[in-house]
């Protein structure tokens, strides 16, 4: 969704150069290295492909374009700017290959590799009831630099039943944490300008030692994340929200 949202945007307007944009899937035995990879497990991929004919991207952008935010600062036009960094994610998530290739002014072609299994499908379990995440009146507080990120943390949380409040960057988090407190901190990794997530967390925990938090990121979890638990903090969860992974992190850590 987020690679047509992207296409249909670069060839914008109508009357634009061209106006086809192609989602292709196919099988694919990889043997050798793919671009930008220096090694590769070798084997069967399922392939998909989303090409558009739009503004395409320029060499500097291309080399930023998978950073949390970079599109909705740089080059989008709409949404919270996590589209790529979710897509690369997902590619993580899966030990897959993600190539991009981009003309300005012909087009954008982005082709994802994911590794097939021949292992048999996982059951999911039984989906947990909604009162098992909700809370009782705790307090969060929710660092995050992205206006729309803040919201939508925010308007879950207190339909899940907590008191939120929210702040727009590392500072503004320490500062807020010496005149009060808060029963959990949803906190962004990366933050821009100012701290990040890793360094409002060690001057948060100068004046509240057993400081509850969750770590949040569009990214994959890296070394801030992990540095961020061995200081105390708990889960991991990645954007985009849902009620329930954002409600079972809380929840779970607030219960330690």
């Amino acid at each position: 969704m987020n690679l047509i949202i992207n296409g249909t945007e670069s060839m914008q307007p109508a009357d634009a150069q061209g106006n086809e944009l192609t989602v292709a899937t196919f099988n694919q035995y990889v043997d050798k290295a793919i671009r930008d990879y220096e090694t590769v497990d070798e084997g069967d991929y399922a392939v998909l492909q989303v090409a558009d004919q739009g503004v395409g991207i320029s060499p500097d952008d291309l080399k930023n374009i998978f950073e949390p935010f970079y599109t909705r600062k740089v080059m989008g036009r709409s949404g919270t700017g996590l589209g790529l960094a979710v897509v690369w994610g997902a590619v993580q998530d899966h030990n897959g290959y993600i190539l991009v290739e981009s003309v300005e002014k012909s087009g954008t072609t982005f082709t994802l590799h994911f590794p097939v299994t021949r292992k048999e499908i996982e059951q999911d379990d039984a989906p947990a009831p909604f009162a098992s995440y909700t809370g009782a009146g705790e307090s969060v507080l929710v660092v995050d630099d992205v206006e729309e990120q803040r919201e939508i943390a925010g308007r879950i949380l207190r339909n899940l039943g907590y008191v939120v409040n929210s702040v727009p960057g590392g500072e503004e988090a320490v500062s807020y944490m010496q005149k009060g407190d808060a029963d959990l901190l949803l906190l962004d990794m990366i933050m821009d300008p100012g701290i990040d997530g890793l360094e409002t967390y060690r001057q948060i925990l100068k004046s509240h030692p057993h400081q509850k938090a969750v770590i949040a990121s569009g990214f994959t979890a890296d070394e801030h994340v992990k540095k961020a638990q061995l200081l105390g903090a708990g889960a991991y969860i990645k954007k985009p929200y849902t009620i329930k992974k954002i409600g079972m992190a809380v929840k779970s850590e607030l219960r330690k």
